[in-house]
């Protein structure tokens, strides 16, 4: 089998298999996507001519419930990293004990060269393309990188059009008037800040004297770096696409965050300048020499792949919590192991984000809404349980945090595949 985003990432499984008895019905079935759907979108450009857009859903598993994750609109989308993606979603819902399970899709596109009013066609195009896959029992797509609430609006709006029923839990991460939750927009960096709270605790380090280095400061980023910063942590360095800014005795985050959305490109969508235009007294730094800052903790919060075999040697964080997906790749998993850096999974650390997505989709199915006072408690409990259970399981079985949370996994995968029947029950006399 040809090595790819896909094949690397049950290659984790592959090493979680051996320290949990499981069937190995369960990884196979792990090895197959479900269903894999490619569309093209026809768009009518505001100048009269017309684009043809590549687009994608991957429906990994349903072993636990319906198919659960988001679309990005991105030029390098494709479908291997589609499908990685999509198994990590798997993961991560059976880590968090959702009933859920994996998806991904996207288009591929750069939505910073559209208009506003393109970008909501080729949004409405991709539904039309998709509807009769996905849905409220059958899949149920989130925002991902370069996606959002609004356009999560305009498709929850279109998949009703199209099945003639209003659908609110068709789609999570939407606008609050359209039927979205409190507390959403900003889940997957609070579900980051709590891994640190609570290994802070475990470790019993002290806010201010702990150094933080966050690599992305998109939506993520930004709420985990502030909800840090607030809680009184050092936070150093940050960057984003165009570079970044270090100073080492800390930076003001509630001015960055302010700097940084302000002057879009696409009003109220997406930023159009760099984080290292704002704090001009703070030194410029790059993204690769973020990664190698020493630091207590590194928050590599993008894209996937920035840490790797050509660069593990020099991170010098003491812990790294992943908030994007998949941004540490296998080899250099093993390099931060036996040089004593603790990972903090992102199938755990940014799960905040699919938790309050099951929240949305609770109440969208109930008509029971709930406040964001009681989203963040039902967000901090589930979290912080899960968090300290891999720890412990962790520490239990001298494992690393990431290979402690594929035994959980596999365990709690494994039990819905002997429910249903494995080859030694039927091949029972």
């Amino acid at each position: 089998m040809t090595d790819t985003l896909f094949t690397r990432a049950l290659a984790r499984l592959d090493e979680a298999a051996e320290h949990i008895d499981v069937c190995a019905e369960v990884i196979e079935r792990l090895r197959h996507p479900k269903a894999i759907i490619a569309v093209s979108i026809p768009l009518r450009m505001d100048d009269g001519s017309l684009r043809i857009f590549d687009g994608y859903r991957v429906q990994h598993s349903d072993l636990l419930g319906p198919g659960k994750g988001g679309l990005r609109f991105h030029p390098d989308v494709d479908l291997e990293e589609l499908e990685a993606l999509a198994l990590w979603m798997s993961c991560k819902c059976a880590l968090m004990e959702l009933p859920y399970g994996g998806a991904k899709g996207g288009i591929a596109v750069n939505p910073k060269k559209l208009s506003m009013m393109e970008l909501e066609r080729l949004s409405r195009g991709f539904i039309r393309r998709i509807a009769d896959f996905i849905g409220p029992g059958a899949d149920i797509p989130a925002p991902d990188v370069y996606t959002n609430a609004r356009i999560m609006g305009w498709m929850m709006d279109e998949y009703s059009e199209v099945v003639r029923q209003r659908t609110p839990g068709a789609f999570t991460g939407k606008p609050v008037a359209l039927g979205g939750s409190q507390g959403r927009s900003g889940a997957t960096g609070y579900g980051g800040y709590v891994c640190v709270r609570e290994l802070a605790r475990r470790r019993e380090w002290t806010a201010k004297n702990t150094t933080v280095a966050v690599q992305g400061f998109g939506n993520v980023g930004q709420e985990a770096a502030r909800l840090l910063y607030e809680d009184g942590y050092r936070v150093v360095a940050v960057s984003d696409s165009g570079g970044g800014i270090y100073d080492p005795q800390g930076l003001e985050i509630p001015a960055l965050i302010r700097g940084k959305n302000r002057g879009n490109k696409l009003k109220h969508m997406y930023c159009d300048h760099s984080v290292g235009d704002e704090q001009p007294d703070a030194r410029r730094i790059s993204n690769a020499r973020l990664l190698e800052l020493e630091v207590d903790i590194l928050i590599p919060a993008a894209l996937e792949d920035v840490i790797t075999e050509d660069n593990a040697e020099q991170v010098n964080a003491r812990v790294v919590v992943e908030l994007a997906n998949g941004p540490t790749t296998f080899e250099a998993d093993r390099i931060l192991e036996q040089r004593d850096i603790m990972v903090i999974p992102d199938i755990l650390a940014n799960a905040g984000g699919v938790t309050v997505s099951y929240y949305e989709w609770v109440q969208n199915r109930s008509g029971d809404y709930w406040t964001a006072e009681e989203v963040r408690e039902r967000l901090d409990a589930r979290m912080c349980g899960q968090f300290n259970t891999v720890l412990d399981l962790a520490a239990e079985k001298t494992l690393s945090p990431r290979m402690a949370a594929y035994v959980l996994v596999l365990k709690r995968l494994g039990a819905a595949v002997d429910a249903m029947g494995t080859g030694e029950f039927f091949s029972r006399e």
